[in-house]
């Protein structure tokens, strides 16, 4: 019997090795997967490369380092690729100490090279970035009267993700926003880890809503939402 349900944080993150390459969806606080971020801290892995759309905001003075503040704050990072750097966050002090790299990329570029890994398309060319310092060290070429930049796919060793609803196949839905680039994540990963708020019988989620299938999905974690603590 197919069974993608796994018992604790724990038994979610095991495996994942120093040097990967993770996805962490979500889009601010919106569609995180906060729960498999905290695992990951515990976890241990190191000299990562977290791939997200904003790697941090600043810090308020006396408010406690969270999430992937956290993991940078540790020294586990090796690297982001992410749209934007905020001005004062731990990840972008940590940037400007030599203590981590920082890989910049348009939205709809990250978004496109992450969406090409899961459709199994090396490179494409796009005319965004052309001209300035997003070209630099790439090919460039011309279509239609217009130089694009040749942009590879961004596959992850690891997908961290969060749905709304998932059923024991790994079927996922999501809410709202919460979507943003969950699914193309999800695609994306060579394991792809998922905390859901809500649990589904099979045959409970209407085919046509079903936004990932659970062929591109590994573990799911139950994390209810308001749940006090998680299961260890």
């Amino acid at each position: 019997m197919i069974d993608k349900f796994v018992r604790s944080i724990a038994e979610a993150m095991n495996g994942i090795r120093d040097g990967s390459t993770v996805l962490m969806a979500g889009f601010g606080e919106v569609g995180a997967p906060h729960a498999l971020l905290d695992g990951l801290i515990e976890q241990g892995a190191t000299g990562l490369t977290i791939v997200l759309n904003a790697a941090g905001r600043a810090q308020k003075l006396g408010e406690p380092v969270q999430g992937i503040a956290r993991l940078v704050e540790l020294g586990r990072v090796r690297k982001v690729i992410t749209t934007f750097l905020r001005s004062g966050s731990v990840a972008a002090e940590a940037v400007k100490a030599a203590r981590m790299e920082a890989e910049i990329v348009p939205q709809g570029t990250l978004a496109e090279r992450i969406r090409a890994a899961g459709a199994g398309v090396p490179a494409f060319f796009t005319p965004t970035g052309a001209g300035t310092l997003v070209a630099e060290g790439k090919e460039v070429r011309d279509y239609g009267g217009r130089p694009c930049v040749l942009e590879l796919a961004l596959p992850g060793d690891v997908a961290l993700v969060e749905a709304w609803a998932a059923d024991r196949w790994g079927n996922l839905i999501y809410r709202d926003s919460g979507r943003n680039f969950n699914p193309i994540m999800a695609m994306a990963g060579r394991l792809t880890i998922v905390q859901t708020h809500h649990v589904c019988d099979l045959g409970q989620l209407a085919a046509n809503e079903i936004v990932t299938p659970g062929i591109f999905v590994d573990r799911v974690l139950h994390v209810a939402a308001g749940d006090p603590k998680l299961p260890r």
